[in-house]
């Protein structure tokens, strides 16, 4: 009889726990990944990937959890030059007398691409393997992102007055366009319109994106109804609530990100269920910016699908989703006045498979599932903030924080080794760090 000789594949991680994700609140214990060219081959214990499987490398992790990686689905990734700028101010006094008064002075491409570096190691250290980028100069963010071998879906930034990015209405789109095109079928970087919110954008530029959205199949990024006054103004303006609006345009549908959310209605949130939205809850930003409170349990409960972000570095202040998720479920369970609201195992799958079915990439990543790219995080168990170990999901929520995490790959590559960044240039990210903070506090 003969025996099949083992299948020769480039990696197998082999760990204590494997947490896929999906199917929910499943914990495999001695499990294995099989990868090979990028993609999951195989999820099966230990011993039988050893049998089944030559691997060109072979990681052990006895001592680990491996997650799916963490999606992060709402930031302002160049804003981590902003970090701590401006703290403690409302959304629009934060905005217009700080915010955009620096941008306006400093964006262009070099702050574009050494803020999304800055960004991409904070990401790496702490687990997210894909973000949402929402900013300006998608070409340069792409690029960047392309480059470091990070996964994300960059905006494509539409909103009604001049930048440095764009000038007109037309010159937004043309130049979105382009950066679409340019990406098109990409293996990593996908495109989504990022009309800023309801506020800053016209509605013959929310028709226009309907349009295009339609046809092109992108997605639809946008802020909205993150403050009462938002929600007040656009009543005055123009009659009708900020969803009301976007419906009557056309705008309402799967294709739709809605990000922050904190002033929905009960029977918003059933048009959203309807309709196939999903919401990204930027708690921690909330928070910072007093804007009010997602009500995060009623859309889980209504069946939206509800995805996690932690807004731009100069709001949060910080691009930890270890620490957003955790500050969403207990957010949840206060504004819900129910302990069971926004349980584990749903704060861990609002940051990874939430999170990519909100980007549309849901069969390509965000659960541990054969088929689906290697995009995998290692988190060590091991430590005193994670002793005593009696449920893996609930320490991953509630105990967890990004200084656990050991080892990170994207498409099976290994972006992270050891809590060490593979193949990065961190002092040269830092010392441009450096010149920028010199030059921004010198305004």
């Amino acid at each position: 009889m003969m025996i099949d000789a083992p299948r020769s594949i480039d990696l197998l991680i082999s760990a204590r726990w494997v947490v896929p994700a999906e199917p929910d609140r499943v914990v495999l214990e001695q499990h294995a990944v099989a990868v090979d060219r990028g993609a999951i081959v195989e999820l099966l214990p230990i011993g039988e990937a050893i049998a089944k499987y030559a691997p060109r490398e072979r990681v052990d992790l006895p001592d680990h959890a491996l997650i799916p990686g963490l999606v992060n689905a709402h930031t302002h990734n160049p804003m981590t030059l902003l970090r701590g700028l401006a703290d403690d101010l409302p959304l629009m006094t934060w905005l217009r007398e700080y915010i955009w008064p620096v941008e306006s002075r400093v964006i262009g491409p070099e702050f574009v691409r050494d803020g999304l570096e800055l960004a991409i190691a904070e990401m790496l250290r702490g687990g997210t393997t894909c973000c949402s980028e929402n900013y300006f100069f998608p070409d340069v963010q792409a690029a960047t992102y392309k480059a470091h071998g990070f996964r994300a879906v960059v905006g494509l930034p539409i909103i009604e007055f001049p930048s440095a990015w764009a000038q007109t209405r037309d010159e937004y789109f043309d130049r979105a366009l382009a950066v679409h095109d340019a990406y098109r079928g990409d293996a990593l970087i996908g495109t989504a319109f990022a009309p800023h919110a309801p506020y800053s954008v016209a509605d013959e530029s929310f028709e226009r994106i309907r349009m295009l959205s339609d046809q092109l199949d992108v997605p639809v990024h946008l802020h909205l109804m993150e403050t009462a006054q938002e929600v007040e103004d656009s009543r005055r303006e123009h009659g009708v609530r900020p969803m009301q609006r976007l419906q009557k345009l056309g705008l309402v549908n799967d294709r739709l990100i809605a990000v922050h959310m904190t002033q929905v209605s009960d029977p918003e949130i059933e048009v959203c269920a309807t309709a196939g939205v999903s919401v990204v809850h930027c708690p921690e930003s909330n928070l910072k910016l007093a804007s009010g409170f997602c009500p995060a349990e009623k859309l889980r409960r209504a069946g939206v699908n509800l995805a996690l972000g932690t807004d731009g570095c100069a709001s949060n202040n910080d691009l930890d989703m270890f620490g957003e998720l955790r500050t969403a479920a207990l957010l949840a369970k206060g504004v819900a006045n129910d302990a069971a609201a926004f349980d584990d195992a749903f704060a861990l799958r609002a940051a990874t498979l939430n999170g990519a079915k909100a980007l549309g990439l849901d069969a390509k990543i965000g659960s541990i599932e054969a088929g689906k790219r290697a995009d995998l995080v290692a988190v060590r168990m091991d430590q005193p903030e994670t002793q005593p170990l009696y449920d893996v999901i609930s320490h991953l929520a509630y105990a967890v924080s990004r200084r656990h995490v050991s080892d990170v790959w994207i498409d099976g590559r290994r972006k992270l080794s050891g809590g060490a960044l593979a193949g990065f240039d961190l002092d040269g990210v830092l010392e441009r760090t450096r010149r920028w903070r010199e030059r921004i506090a010198a305004l």
